[in-house]
């Protein structure tokens, strides 16, 4: 009793007192349109003490409000029109109370809130249908998760993201309950093509940034849970744009036992690689076709299956590169012309079928047999003749800007044959038992896993006629890797956990979720048990707000990259790389000028251990393949989401963050040969502030014209030298720092008729958008180039960081159709 009682002093400390409400009854009900359609979503606020709740997916609410007093309340959706009335619990009936909501007329396409934490889980509900107007190069869902707090991403041709210290590797990503494998070989944001995740064909997106429940996998850092649509009538829509376009269909049988939702994508980053300083010929193509079948044989049991194909294609013919460079003390330019080409192939398949079955209310089955297939090529033959000069920066010199000086002149040739092949096989099952106040779940799956990699590629390096590394008598290859592994192995997990609701005594609601997993590998043979648990806390205040704790092991066992070092060897003793959370939050709801708004905070605490230090280069990780080092990861992060503009939803985050790695008895001698011992140094992912915007806007006498805006901050990232063997030589790039913009006006709108027999009453919604990618033209530092001299004019082997920039401005028009 008294360690509860510190708790919540602790937590008293944090957010302000709310006094606690007295006398009260229960308004509960339903919130339907005029057809009978529940509303999900909808805002119900009691207005003389400014408390409110929100209806969930079945429309479903529950309000606490004054004993035997008129209470004003007001009803609002977006897409709806606002309804207010009294009520009073002595004269009307407050329980079954249904709430008709009549379509806006002043519409303006949205339908959702986004941020919504449900109370028995750390989950985050993102609605993604604020993907249609997000002006992002990529287009990816992925997108709008690097809008949530504690996620940072630097790049925007990529859809990788790193959450809370974490690297790209550390993130789970469900469809359907199914787990979702990257492409292992991808080096740079520009290969990478279109994400896995579709989201036409997307029903609900949940996101948790960290103290995940235990029915989600054993990675360390979030988890992205997606359901697909299963439709219950005809629906399609068309995207067309200078990058791509996109396909989408659905539909049910007339009986609704059968239905299908299928997309088809392609994508072509032509347009925007051409911004880059590296000029030549780029020719990315991407292609995927995705379907979702659903059929029911009765109330009990129906059976689905999920099919998944892409084909990304990067071909590249470099000419030449130009980069200024350097400090005002010190103004540089690197020169590079180019021959050969690379060419680049990235082949997936995935095919799931699924089994549900449900003898009564109470119980649930589910069956999963799942098979992903992924071949991988990367080849390239490319040289380069470079040219390091230094310019005049004497302001007002007739030669200023021009070079002065070269103080440095080479050849590299960089050569691979990289090919990858991997297999998954999986079945799972998992079930449920729900009933009264507990939920429990659990579930065990196996997994057989086939890994064929040949790697082979080196780089030469040549300074003023020198080879490095240059000893006088040889000539060697400045890196090599040569290797050719072949894994066969066997997983096995399970998990059972339970979710127990109670309503306090004054009228709180508590939740609290336990539960425990295991995972075995047989290639290690290494055991993990890891417990984790939740608790939630909704006092029955004035103030809504609703209080969380979670903590728990997140152990992630190696799947491949991890185990694979510089020189593509295998590490047979590699183990599983260890987290502890601690994570305390915060969500507070309220209203201001009428409308809804909601502050989310959360503080974590992150224990690593057994970690695998790594470097990064664009998005490629590159492992050091040993379990040698131990870490920390803490931060605050801070959300606002709501109604800043009438009807439609905005939100910003900021995120607080620092991690560091030590590696264990590591040292280095200093110029002065003295012994030097790094100690904790900051991880390749430690970014001390980030913050991110989504923004949205109308003409108020016009709701069809629409600005949609989204802008990224990030501190400076570090970066390693390109010694091997060194991980603490740290340095900083530049802040991350872009804004993109769009502009669309909504062409046919669903609730307009045409004339009888006109093509038009075919289209459901039509609106065409004007995108401004890098509205700043800002120049953007993905990863740095590192060029070596024999000498610089000191006499000492020298070596500069070059920076490797982002695209530049680009202009982006698209027309989105629906039927």
């Amino acid at each position: 009793m008294m360690k509860s009682v510190v708790g919540f002093t602790i937590l008293i400390l944090f957010f302000a007192f709310p006094s606690m409400a007295q006398n009260v009854v229960s308004f509960e009900g339903k919130v339907i349109d005029v057809e009978g359609n529940s509303i999900e979503s909808a805002h119900i606020r009691n207005m003389s003490n400014n408390t409110g709740v929100i209806s969930d997916k079945d429309g479903h609410f529950y309000l606490k409000i004054p004993q035997n007093k008129n209470v004003s309340i007001q009803v609002s959706c977006i897409g709806y029109a606002a309804k207010s009335f009294t009520v009073n619990s002595k004269t009307d009936q407050v329980s079954n109370f249904n709430i008709i909501l009549e379509i806006s007329d002043y519409d303006i396409g949205e339908v959702s809130v986004t941020g919504e934490l449900s109370p028995e889980s750390n989950l985050i509900k993102i609605e993604a249908k604020h993907i249609e107007l997000n002006p992002d190069i990529s287009g990816n869902l992925e997108s709008l998760i690097k809008t949530m707090p504690g996620v940072s991403s630097n790049s925007e041709l990529s859809s990788q993201y790193s959450v809370r210290g974490g690297n790209f590797d550390e993130n789970l990503v469900y469809v359907n309950g199914i787990e979702i494998y990257r492409p292992m070989l991808v080096r740079s944001g520009q290969q990478e093509g279109l994400s896995f995740l579709n989201s036409d064909m997307v029903s609900s997106i949940h996101f948790s940034s960290g103290g995940f429940e235990t029915r989600f996998g054993d990675k360390m850092s979030s988890v992205l849970d997606i359901r697909y649509t299963r439709p219950v009538d005809f629906a399609a829509s068309v995207t067309l744009s200078f990058l791509g376009g996109a396909v989408h269909v659905e539909d049910a049988s007339k009986n609704g036992k059968f239905t299908y939702n299928t997309g088809f994508r392609y994508k072509t980053s032509q347009y925007v690689l051409n911004s880059l300083e590296t000029k030549g010929d780029y020719n990315p193509e991407f292609y995927d076709f995705q379907t979702y079948f659903t059929y029911k044989v009765n109330n009990k049991l129906d059976f689905d299956f999920l099919g998944y194909y892409s084909l990304n294609s990067y071909q590249f013919v470099p000419v030449n590169r130009k980069t200024s460079f350097g400090t005002i003390d010190e103004a540089l330019n690197l020169n590079i012309y180019y021959d050969g080409n690379e060419k680049d192939r990235f082949e997936t398949y995935l095919g799931a079928f699924t089994s549900n079955y449900n003898p009564n209310e109470n119980l649930s089955f589910k069956l999963i047999f799942s098979a992903f297939r992924t071949y991988e090529e990367e080849t390239y033959d490319i040289q380069g003749q470079y040219y390091l000069n230094e310019l005049d920066n004497t302001i007002g010199s007739d030669t200023y800007g021009d070079s002065i000086m070269n103080i440095g002149v080479g050849t590299f040739l960089n050569h691979a044959r990289n090919y990858l092949t991997a297999s998954v096989y999986s079945a799972f099952f998992k079930g449920g038992y729900y009933k009264s106040n507990n939920r429990l779940r659990w579930g065990a799956k196996y997994n057989y896993e086939v890994i064929d990699d040949v790697v082979n590629q080196w780089e030469m390096l040549d300074s003023a006629g020198y080879s490095l590394p240059n000893n006088g008598s040889t000539i060697e290859l400045y890196e090599s890797a040569r290797a050719t592994n072949i894994i066969y192995s066997n997983r096995v997990t399970g998990y059972v956990q339970n979710t127990y609701n109670k309503k306090l005594y004054n009228n709180a609601d508590f939740y609290f979720n336990i539960g425990v997993r295991a995972n075995y590998w047989d290639f290690n043979k290494e055991l993990n048990v890891t417990p984790r648990m939740s608790i939630s806390y909704k006092p029955d205040w004035k103030k809504d707000m609703l209080f969380r704790f979670a903590s728990g092991f997140y152990y992630q066992p190696p799947f491949y990259k991890e185990m694979k070092n510089a020189d593509g060897v295998v590490n047979p003793d590699i183990k599983s790389q260890k987290s502890i959370h601690f994570v305390l939050g915060n969500d507070y709801n309220f209203s201001a000028w009428n409308r809804p708004f909601k502050v989310t905070t959360e503080i974590y605490y992150k224990i690593l251990n057994d970690l695998i230090p790594y470097k990064i280069d664009n998005v490629h990780l590159e492992y050091s393949a040993e379990n040698m080092a131990k870490g920390y990861a803490y931060g605050i992060d801070f959300k606002i989401n709501g109604e800043f503009v009438q009807g439609i939803e905005s939100w910003a985050s900021l995120s607080l963050m620092q991690t560091k790695e030590d590696i264990d008895g590591d040292f280095y001698y200093d110029y002065e040969g003295q012994l030097i011992e790094p100690g904790y140094y900051a991880r390749p992912t430690d970014q001390l502030v980030n913050f991110s915007m989504y923004f949205q806007d109308y003409l108020p006498m016009n709701p069809s014209y629409r600005m949609n805006l989204s802008l990224h901050y990030g501190s400076r990232l570090p970066f390693s030298s390109p010694e091997k063997d060194r991980y603490d030589q740290v340095y900083r790039m530049r802040p991350y720092k872009r804004v993109d913009m769009g502009f669309s006006k909504v062409i046919i709108k669903k609730d307009k008729e045409f004339k009888t027999g006109s093509f038009l009453n075919v289209f459901e919604d039509m609106w065409i958008s004007f995108e401004i990618f890098n509205l700043l033209d800002i120049n953007n530092t993905i990863s740095y180039m590192w060029v070596k001299t024999v000498s610089n004019q000191a006499g000492n082997a020298s070596q500069y960081a070059v920076p490797n920039y982002l695209t530049s401005r680009r202009f982006n028009l698209k027309l989105t159709i629906k039927f």
